[in-house]
């Protein structure tokens, strides 16, 4: 395949076609078999640009540009209506995973598409802060927990008479988003519902944004959900980034210690030993602001706290100063967990505004807590946000 410099493909054909990215050698390939490609081709249409890269076997990872505010003056509309079928786009839609890069003077943050997850978060050193997803320990970074969090009673929940599966965490972890924008310190993405959605996972109108902000070394996520339907729509929604421990190789398990702002004495809600609520709760720190973090800690699976008066959640490197801590004000719920591997690899906090469900709740999905009830236009957000300093 040749290989092109620069180009663009416009926003309004992308979004024409469903999707708003451009690919460098795939998106011009097309176009080329078209027509030849003219010398003003490779003039930029936008200021606006994101470093994009494309992994797909048959195309080879190529550097693509995004081009984020519209046809520009001059641009050509007649880019909107070329000739190359859907069949074409509906392939390069499906065999390419798209991720948009953003930085500032301490932070570098790569959000993938598949998910809208934060994959990759570098400081100002290139060191990695968070989670690689080796499958051999967690094959996650920081997915996000929609249209429900944790574990369905059986796997399934109930719509008018018809049963869907589902898996844990919701399935907003397991689509693509589509890429509305990454510009200087912001990606925005978006997952709508449609008749696939609807039919198989989830049959309910929403639209869920997911906004990425830098500001400073404080990551800024923003999760809205709209209800664009004519009926209720329920949904559970959370958190779950991963952060990378030790900070180097020179500290081990025992340096790190989870901390609050003030002494806690957090309720914790069990759900041992199926990720379903028990209906017991118990008390595993009284009046502690800190708790060591060691090998075992997470044994059995993660602790869900209730009752939190703290306004963050961080995990500590001892004696250094250096640490990662998330905002968790106005989160019902918050757990911290890490898969059990030895030593410990990651650890993650995650702020939750809904529980799983409970070993004893119906199917009926009317019938399960939610975290929000939106009527037919409304629309509920929710932030957390994260700070670096290390």
């Amino acid at each position: 395949m040749e290989c092109f410099s620069h180009s663009v493909f416009g926003h309004a054909a992308a979004r024409e076609w469903g999707f708003s990215f451009a690919a460098e050698e795939c998106i011009l390939e097309a176009v080329r078999r078209v027509r030849p490609l003219r010398q003003d081709d490779a003039k930029p249409w936008s200021k606006v640009w994101a470093a994009i890269r494309i992994d797909d076997a048959p195309l080879r990872e190529v550097r693509g540009l995004l081009t984020l505010d519209g046809l520009a003056s001059g641009s050509r509309t007649e880019w909107a209506h070329l000739p190359f079928g859907q069949s074409m786009i509906r392939s390069i839609k499906e065999n390419t995973a798209m991720q948009a890069t953003i930085h500032n003077e301490f932070l570098t943050l790569t959000v993938d598409t598949h998910g809208a997850e934060a994959v990759s978060l570098k400081n100002a050193a290139g060191e990695e802060l968070l989670w690689q997803a080796d499958p051999a320990v967690w094959k996650r970074h920081a997915p996000i927990l929609f249209p429900w969090t944790g574990k369905l009673p059986g796997g399934t929940f109930e719509v008018d008479g018809k049963t869907y599966k589902g898996g844990q965490h919701g399935f907003a972890r397991d689509v693509e988003h589509t890429l509305l924008k990454a510009e200087s310190d912001t990606i925005q993405l978006e997952l709508r519902s449609d008749d696939a959605i609807k039919a198989e996972r989830f049959p309910f109108d929403f639209v869920l944004t997911s906004t990425f902000r830098l500001d400073g070394k404080t990551v800024h996520h923003t999760l809205t959900v709209r209800n664009p339907g004519t009926e209720e729509l329920r949904f559970g929604i959370g958190y779950h980034p991963a952060f990378n421990i030790p900070f180097d190789a020179q500290h081990t398990t025992t340096d790190y210690e989870f901390r609050f702002d003030q002494p806690e004495s957090p309720v914790i809600l069990d759900a041992r030993p199926n990720g379903l609520l028990s209906g017991k709760c118990y008390y595993q720190w009284k009046n502690q602001q800190a708790i060591q973090l060691t090998d075992d800690l997470f044994a059995n699976d993660s602790f869900c706290m209730a009752g939190l008066r703290t306004k963050t959640i961080g995990i500590y490197e001892k004696g250094t100063g250096r640490k990662i801590t998330c905002n968790v004000e106005g989160y019902p719920y918050a757990l911290i967990w890490s898969a059990p591997a030895k030593p410990v690899r990651f650890v993650c906090i995650e702020p939750w505004h809904s529980l799983p469900a409970a070993e004893t709740d119906p199917q009926q999905w009317s019938q399960r807590a939610a975290a929000a009830c939106l009527a037919p236009g409304e629309s509920w957000e929710t932030t957390l946000s994260t700070t670096f300093d290390r």
